[in-house]
Formats: C-alpha cells, sequence, structure tokens
C-alpha cells in the first residue's frame, strides 16, 4: 500500500468515525480486533446495501425465495459439509517476536540483482502482484534507489510463508525473524448448547450462511412449488475467529453475508454459471462502483475448491489492495448429496415434466455486506471545491454515494431561525418522511457549512427555505454532485425528490 493509499484509507476510516458510520466495538473499554459496530448513518448506509440486494435478487424476480435460518445448528451439519475436518487456515508464529500470522497471507519476497541479494521482507498481501511494491516500502532509502535504478534487471522470488520453496526461509512481516512451520487452525467459534459445556452439548456460530439453505432444500420445496431452475436468497450473519483480521471492517471475526444458492438441472450450470457471474458484477456497476477500481477475475484451475467445476470473483481495488467482494461458483452437486448422506434425507429433486429423479447442481453467488459497504464508502470519498454562502470556493469532503445507497436522502434548512422559515422547513421534513424518506433537519449554523455537512455523509438533495419561500412558496432544491439549485414550489417538493430518488 502507498503512502497516498494509505492517507486515503485513514481519512475514510476518520471519517467513518466522526460522521456515525462505523465505531470500534466496545471502544470505550478498548475494543476488540476484528468487531466493528455501525453508528447512525453506517446502519442506514449498509442496510440501503442490503436492501437493494434482496430488492434485485428476490422482489424482482420469478425464480427466487428467501430465507433466514439459524445461527447455531446441529453441529452435523458441519461435520458433513466438511467444516469441522477442514476449515481450517494456515497458522505461523515468529520465532523472535511471537507474532502471529494466517501464513496463506504472508508472502515472502527476494530481490535478487545477479548473485547480489537486495532485499529480503515479508509483508501481508491478498494478492502476489502486490508484494514488490510493499514489500520494497519497508526498505531503506539506499536499496530503494537501487531496487528503482535496476528495476529491469532484478529477479524476484516470491512465495506464500506456508509453500515455501526448498532452500527459502519463511520471514516475519514485522521483524524479520524467522517463521515456524505452519499449522492448521479452525477457525469456528465453538459454544455449548444447554446446561453442561462437554462434548455432547457442543455447537458453532455457523461459519457461512449457506448451510442453512442446503439444510432447508426439502422444506423449501416441498412447501413452496417452486420448480428448477430456481434459488433460494439468505442475509445473515456468519462467524469466524481469524486469525489477523485487518483491513478495517474488510477482514472480521463477525460479518455477514449475501448468499444465493441457484438449483439447476446439471447438465444446465455451465449456462446459469456464466448468467450469475455476470449479473453479480453488473449489480456493483449500477449501484456506483464504475471505476477502473472493478473487476471480475476467474479463477485458474489450481485455484479451484475441490468440489467446485468453475469459479468467479468480483473484486475492487481499495487502498489498500485489490481483494474479493463476491464469489460466484459453481458448486455442482457436492453439497446437497453430502447432507443427503450423512443425514439419510432425500435431497433429490423430482422433475414432473421429464420423470427424472436427480441431485440438483448449484450456483453460489457469495457477497459480503460488510464488504461491499467498506467499498462503496471507498468509491464514495472525494475531496473538490464549493461555494459557500458568500460564494467563496471552498475545500469540500463530498460521499457521492449512488441514491439508493444514501443513508440521508434530503436536508431541510430555514435559511435563518425567524420570520416563519422554521415553519415552513419542518413542514417540508415532515412531510419528507411520510414519504418514507430518510431525511435530516438542521437549522444551525450558516447554510454553507450546513450544505457541507451534508455533502460529507453523502445526502444526495439539500432543500433551503429562505425569504423568497414566505413570498412566493418556492424554495431552493440544491444537488450534491452538480451544485446545480433550482426553485420548486413547496408542495412539489417530495415529488421532486422522489422522482429523482426512483429514477437514479
Amino acid at each position: 500500500m502507498t503512502n497516498e493509499s494509505g492517507d486515503l484509507m485513514e481519512k475514510i476510516v476518520s471519517l467513518c468515525k466522526r460522521r456515525g458510520f462505523i465505531f470500534q466495538s466496545s471502544e470505550i473499554y478498548g475494543g476488540l480486533n476484528g468487531c466493528w459496530d455501525y453508528g447512525p448513518l453506517g446502519v442506514e448506509l449498509k442496510r440501503n446495501v442490503k436492501n437493494a440486494w434482496w430488492d434485485t435478487i428476490v422482489r424482482q424476480r420469478d425464480d427466487m425465495v428467501g430465507l433466514d435460518s439459524s445461527i447455531i445448528m446441529n453441529p452435523r451439519v458441519w461435520e458433513a459439509s466438511g467444516h469441522v475436518s477442514s476449515f481450517n487456515d494456515p497458522m505461523a508464529d515468529c520465532k523472535t517476536c511471537k507474532s502471529r500470522f494466517r501464513a496463506d497471507q504472508v508472502f515472502c519476497a527476494t530481490a535478487r540483482d545477479g548473485d547480489n541479494v537486495l532485499l529480503t521482507a515479508a509483508v501481508e498481501a491478498d494478492q502476489p502482484d502486490d508484494v514488490p511494491a510493499l514489500a520494497s516500502e519497508k526498505a531503506n532509502s539506499k536499496t530503494r534507489r537501487r531496487l528503482e535504478q535496476h528495476a529491469d534487471r532484478i529477479a524476484w522470488t516470491i512465495f506464500r510463508a506456508d509453500q515455501a520453496p526448498a532452500g527459502e526461509v519463511a520471514v516475519c512481516p514485522k521483524c524479520g525473524g524467522e517463521l515456524t512451520e505452519a499449522r492448521k487452525f479452525n477457525m469456528m467459534f465453538k459454544t455449548y448448547v444447554g446446561a453442561m459445556e462437554d462434548s455432547s452439548s457442543l455447537a458453532y456460530l455457523r461459519p457461512e450462511t449457506a448451510q442453512g439453505i442446503f439444510a432447508n432444500f426439502r422444506n423449501v420445496v416441498d412447501t413452496s412449488r417452486v420448480k428448477l431452475p430456481f434459488g433460494i436468497a439468505q442475509i445473515g450473519k456468519s462467524f469466524r475467529n481469524e486469525i489477523n483480521p485487518r483491513n478495517f471492517t474488510f477482514r472480521s471475526r463477525e460479518f455477514e453475508q449475501m448468499e444465493i444458492e441457484f438449483f439447476c438441472r446439471p447438465d444446465e450450470a455451465d449456462r446459469w454459471y456464466e448468467y450469475w457471474r455476470d449479473a453479480r458484477y453488473q449489480w456493483y456497476i449500477d449501484l456506483g462502483l464504475t471505476s477502473d477500481k472493478l473487476r471480475l477475475r476467474e479463477h485458474e484451475p489450481s485455484e479451484l475448491a475441490h468440489y467446485a467445476k468453475a469459479c468467479a470473483d468480483v473484486e475492487y481495488a481499495f487502498p489498500f489492495g485489490t481483494a474479493e467482494l463476491e464469489g460466484c461458483a459453481n458448486r455442482t452437486d457436492f453439497d446437497l448429496r453430502s447432507h443427503s448422506e450423512a443425514s439419510g434425507k432425500d435431497l433429490s429433486y423430482y422433475d414432473d415434466e421429464t420423470k427424472e429423479r436427480f441431485i440438483p447442481y448449484v450456483i453460489e453467488p457469495s457477497a459480503g455486506a460488510d464488504r461491499a459497504t467498506l467499498a462503496f464508502l471507498c468509491e464514495a470519498y472525494s475531496e473538490d471545491e464549493a461555494p459557500d454562502e458568500n460564494g467563496v470556493m471552498q475545500k469540500r469532503v463530498v460521499m457521492k454515494f449512488h441514491p439508493r445507497l444514501a443513508p440521508v436522502k434530503a436536508a431541510v434548512f430555514p435559511l435563518v431561525k425567524k420570520e416563519g422559515m422554521p415553519e415552513m422547513a419542518e413542514e417540508i421534513y415532515r412531510a419528507l418522511k411520510k414519504a418514507g424518506l430518510a431525511v435530516f433537519y438542521d437549522e444551525k449554523g450558516a447554510v454553507g457549512r450546513r450544505y457541507r455537512r451534508q455533502d460529507e455523509v453523502g445526502t444526495p438533495y439539500c432543500v433551503t427555505v429562505d425569504g423568497q419561500s414566505l413570498t412566493d412558496g418556492t424554495v431552493t432544491i440544491r444537488d450534491r454532485d452538480s451544485l446545480e439549485q433550482v426553485r420548486v414550489p413547496a408542495g412539489e417538493v417530495v415529488r421532486f425528490i422522489t422522482e429523482r430518488l426512483a429514477g437514479a
């Protein structure tokens, strides 16, 4: 991560705390690493992300139903799914400073100019492509200059800490000391159900929402009269005991998923995989991630899980590096077949038309609500200039959220707190709230400062009641992005704003 990218991330984190988007969980007690609380604006933003997903996935489709499964399930579910035996991360400890790392996220890098070793360093990264730049930042100024001057002939050796080739030693990203060999660490949070805390009452907080869908496949088919192809959608909390949570809310121990399990005939799975891969990528573009920071990356065969026929990631270039927002996988019939065999229950599907019985294939688009929210925050952050109440250009921070996602849709101001302006402004404010919009009322400070406060939280429209409003009944509506101001009759404000929000 470059200094410029680091500064941007610091600004976003600072804004989130200052304006009530995201707080450190239990901050008054020193916090808890990997856990975050969404404040008054953050909860609205994240809810808007989830609502946009649910509206697109469930309400606008005829082939999708919803589900809300339990966080704690029979532990046999996780045995059948393979999580008990294989939901493990490789963990390595530094022999010198005793720090602990996920070994599959530590990349070691050696830069050689011929036989001369210029640099040996380790960094935590999600993509090996980021490693040379990140490792170079750790070098002293003399070494950095040599790396820059001889870049065309330098050979980099890059490997993951849990995959050290012969003759190479994995080193610590913090102190450069030697790392231990990687060992497996199960990421599921354990708990106990009932009065006894022994193996008979052992249970787990779910590490993903998908298994609740598979476990309810037969219930949904029997009660909803759905026909293939169809999907089951779910939004819910999941929990993973991450060894090293980092990058703000991107990698947390408690997070929220938006998952689809789309069931289809095996011979139609390739077509549906391509459909959902492309549709989910387009969803982010439609909601504002239109920059070149968004990409769709197909997995190499070596990356695929043993049960997956194909997989692609929607990735976003965050200030801390390019990372996954959502994965879309063709999971074949692995999940339903595994649960059918482990439970002894028939999870096959009978096709009335073809008179066939078979285990459906499943296409799984799995998105992180927290990661999507963070991406929309990063994309929205902008700095430019806008005129104050005296027409003087002033620097401003503006969050350019897509209107559907903006936590506050409109703000209403009386220009001054007298002459009937507050009463008129409050009437408009109540009308907007009655129309179902998230609205903010503010009568404190100069109107220019009030505009800038709303720009900083991403409010698309500001409505100002001024002296002219009292004579002709019109008000000023200011657009956040264009800064254009138009006069609109007070009685038309609700229609004006709702139409523009609907057309966004």
